[in-house]
């Protein structure tokens, strides 16, 4: 007996429909990059204290990390295609904003609603999951997942060069030209997935998740400012826990939660969440130290003197070495697993901090240093939905990749907050101005070292390649594992997992529990384990 997908999309996913998806993340990072060469000047350009203007990047943080996992879950409820639309377009108009604000309250409003946005990425590759086969699947999803890195290190430079010989809100209407181009491609050419998930819309569980979230990340990234054992500061930590906890106790309780909580539970899946908080930590800490250590004058002894636009292009390697591991990461995924390719990734990154110790005394070992991180990043970063979606149900994809994608999220924050006291404590003053030494910059570099040594570990725990038994989940070249209502008078069987695990899913209908037990009686033909779980039950 086999069951496969009865509907269909649309129309069938093109040759573009990977390289629009892909533009669609590129688009957010290049959003979330294009104030970083103004960071500095924001409390003049908006006549405001900095501890005012830095709400400007905080906003846009804060937003992104509750819209992630929330546009996820409604992309597997409403269609993946009609979220990501909603989310540029909320982009757009955020940005439009921006570009007409000159005063802070404005500003910070038009970066809220750009963060949005970043529910782009899980969207896209939960799309890709559900229409592509599955010889261009890991690859599809390898340039999807790093397209965030492949948009900043492009962004830098190009921004950069705005900022210094154009009005700096020139900056914010190309943000919203390019989110109207991705739109009008994304409708032309990328057809609607046919998968939906069960359910309503947990609005409790969303509005609790975000509080949790928003008490948890303020904190991090004001710390600094307000003094990490400020009772403000203290205070939100704690409030944090007990939201989260309480969020936690409610969705466990409910039949149709925002995040399915014994999913995230499951070792492949916490494992490879702890993971991405890693890999985040140390993507950004790269992007915080290089640039610095790149305009620093020369007189300091150590700084390397370079223009911001210079500056830039010599860091712009890091996110085009992402997008070139692309194809590099489907072919060690097909040969090993997602596993060995994160873990492999780990490594090269550890490698690239390590050697990075020695190599801060020209700008060509800068750049020697953006490509090594950038393929050992886009290598990690590669490997992170595969892992998830191999892990969960089909109807959780967009669900469980924006949770992962809060995950890396969440690293970046840590990052940031960790490594702006390392340098704040570290720098000396010239002038009245703090300028960070080259002590701050290797410690830095160790912290990044350490959280990817932590993360190889973590990697470790999740489960290897084991031979099929039972049931086999056999992948299909053109369809996925069809949600339970697709699949008329049962239950649809699991999507393997990332150690290729081929277990059924026994928990509602008679399809599973009949095909479960032909599996005991028979042995099944073991298929080939698929990176994105796309799968067809077949006993």
């Amino acid at each position: 007996m086999t069951h496969t997908t009865t509907d269909r999309p649309a129309q069938r996913p093109g040759g573009a429909t990977v390289p629009v998806l892909a533009f669609a993340g590129i688009v957010v990072a290049v959003m979330q990059t294009l104030l970083v060469p103004v960071v500095k000047d924001l409390p003049v350009l908006l006549d405001t204290e900095p501890g005012n203007a830095t709400w400007v990047l905080t906003s846009t943080l804060l937003s992104g990390a509750v819209a992630t996992p929330i546009m996820g879950r409604l992309g597997d409820l409403y269609g993946k295609r009609r979220m990501l639309l909603t989310s540029l377009a909320v982009m757009v108009v955020g940005a439009l904003v921006s570009a007409l604000s000159a005063t802070l309250l404005p500003m910070i409003a038009g970066r809220t609603l750009q963060g949005f946005a970043m529910g782009a990425i899980p969207l896209g590759i939960g799309l890709m999951r559900d229409m592509l086969p599955r010889e261009k699947l890991g690859s599809a999803m390898a340039l999807m997942s790093s397209s965030i890195g492949v948009g900043g290190g492009l962004a830098l430079p190009a921004a950069a060069l705005v900022a210094q010989h154009a009005d700096w809100h020139a900056l914010f209407y190309g943000a919203a030209g390019l989110g109207v181009v991705s739109i009008a491609l994304t409708l032309l050419v990328v057809p609607e997935s046919p998968m939906r998930a069960e359910g309503s819309f947990d609005l409790p569980g969303a509005a609790g998740l975000s509080a949790g979230l928003v008490l948890l990340l303020l904190p991090i990234t004001k710390g600094s400012d307000w003094g990490w054992t400020a009772p403000t500061t203290l205070g939100l930590f704690g409030a944090s826990a007990v939201v989260l906890l309480l969020w936690g106790a409610m969705e466990l309780r409910l039949k149709a939660p925002l995040v399915d909580l014994r999913t995230t539970a499951r070792p492949a899946v916490l494992f490879t969440n702890l993971a991405s908080i890693m890999v985040g930590v140390s993507f950004y800490v790269v992007s915080l130290v290089l640039p610095q250590l790149l305009q620093l004058p020369t007189s300091t002894g150590y700084g390397l003197g370079q223009s911001m636009v210079s500056a830039g292009l010599l860091v712009a390697p890091l996110g085009l070495t992402m997008m070139l591991t692309a194809p590099v990461y489907a072919r060690l995924s097909a040969k090993y697993g997602p596993k060995v390719t994160l873990i492999t990734g780990m490594v090269i990154i550890g490698i690239g901090y390590g050697a990075g110790l020695g190599l801060m005394n020209a700008a060509w070992q800068s750049l020697v240093i953006s490509v090594v991180l950038g393929a050992g990043i886009g290598l990690a970063y590669s490997s992170l939905p595969a892992l998830i979606i191999g892990s969960v149900p089909a109807s959780e994809t967009g669900a469980a990749n924006g949770l992962n994608t809060l995950m890396r999220s969440i690293g970046t924050s840590v990052s940031s907050a960790v490594v702006g006291m390392v340098l704040a404590n570290t720098a000396h003053h010239v002038g009245g101005v703090a300028v960070p030494t080259m002590h701050g910059f290797r410690v830095s570099f160790l912290i990044a070292t350490g959280a990817v040594a932590a993360g190889v570990l973590m990697a470790l725990f999740l489960p290897g390649r084991r031979p099929a038994t039972g049931l086999s989940l056999v992948a299909s070249s053109e369809e996925t594992a069809a949600p339970a209502r697709e699949v008329p008078g049962g239950s649809p069987g699991r999507a393997p997992d990332a150690g290729g695990d081929r277990t059924p899913d026994t928990g509602n209908g008679p399809l599973a529990v009949s095909a479960a037990r032909a599996g005991e009686d028979r042995p099944a033909a073991p298929g080939p384990a698929l990176p994105g779980g796309n799968a067809e039950v077949t006993a």
